[in-house]
């Protein structure tokens, strides 16, 4: 299995960035979505399964379960699916119809959790699911993107060290955080070679990552119902909570200011890179990196979708539509 999942190494990370003079800034955007199987996530999906391979954890009949509706479910649908492995995606009514039929034809079975929990999110409820299932099936294997180290190892060994040949003059890094993984990972390796840096967690009203009191959320891939455990290895400067308008107006300004067609958390960060910068008068030019985690195909039905702008039930993001 190991040499099987190793033809499909070369083809994550190593990701191309672009640069773009914006806001008086110099800003180098990781295009992601260039991975092989679309997003970000393909990097500790991989890295998650290989070592769960290597380790012994992972066979040839081994069932993989996760709690995701959004990119991490297709990176290990996918990769799974190299692999002759049974895959478990456990979804929730947030996960767009694009998605949501690609894991139906990738994967055998989709289960879908409808009931919401005590933060009126799905995760909680979800992560229950997915204990649930490990238990009821002899050879399971959860992927635990929320506690898992290698989901934030990954960044720390790929993603960081990339940018830093790439961009070693950087002096700030936007990233949006859900699992965490991507703010330890890469938060830990550059601040051992750039203390100074400053790393800028950025997250979505609603979210209790950062201590802030729960409240519905409609788009996906940012933010969390619970504080994940790899927040403990994360080191960062500030964070910086977006509203849905405010996403919703990152990703528009994204794809006006550089033709980039990012999805949500490409928007968080974008707009969040724009308040900072609006606040803060910085004692150097700043180059400032951000990912862009996947292409905003996926939010044609929410973001970029000025019906659901409309009818997404809260009033911060009624009004906010893409033209």
């Amino acid at each position: 299995m190991i040499k099987k999942i190793d033809e499909i190494k070369h083809l994550i990370g190593n990701t191309p960035m672009r640069i773009a003079n914006v806001m008086n800034i110099k800003l180098g955007i990781k295009l992601e979505f260039l991975n092989l199987f679309g997003s970000i996530k393909d990097r500790p999906a991989f890295n998650i399964i290989y070592h769960g391979i290597k380790n012994g954890q992972i066979g040839p009949r081994t069932t993989i379960v996760e709690s995701s509706s959004g990119n991490l479910a297709i990176s290990l649908a996918n990769i799974c699916k190299h692999l002759g492995l049974n895959f478990i995606p456990v979804v929730d009514p947030n996960i767009n119809s694009g998605y949501l039929q690609l894991l139906q034809v990738l994967c055998t079975e989709v289960v879908t959790v409808y009931d919401k929990d005590i933060t009126d999110g799905y995760l909680i409820n979800r992560i229950n699911k997915v204990e649930s299932i490990c238990s009821e099936i002899q050879d399971a294997f959860w992927t635990n993107q929320y506690g898992n180290p290698y989901n934030y190892l990954s960044y720390y060994h790929g993603l960081a060290n990339e940018v830093l040949a790439e961009a070693p003059e950087m002096t700030h890094f936007f990233i949006a955080v859900s699992s965490a993984g991507t703010l330890a990972g890469i938060s830990r390796r550059l601040k051992e070679v750039q203390p100074g840096i400053k790393i800028i967690a950025v997250d979505i009203e609603g979210s209790v990552i950062f201590n802030q009191q729960p409240k519905s959320r409609y788009i996906s891939g940012l933010g969390s119902s619970i504080v994940p455990p790899l927040l403990s290895h994360a080191l960062y400067d500030e964070v910086i909570h977006v509203t849905h308008e405010e996403i919703i107006a990152g990703c528009k300004s994204l794809y006006n200011d550089t033709l980039i067609f990012g999805g949500g958390s490409a928007g968080a960060s974008y707009s969040a890179i724009k308040k900072y910068f609006s606040l803060h008068i910085p004692d150097k030019d700043p180059f400032v990196i951000m990912c862009c985690p996947d292409r905003g195909n996926g939010y044609t039905n929410t973001i970029y979708n000025k019906d659901w702008c409309y009818k997404t039930k809260t009033e911060d993001i009624h009004y906010a539509v893409l033209k």
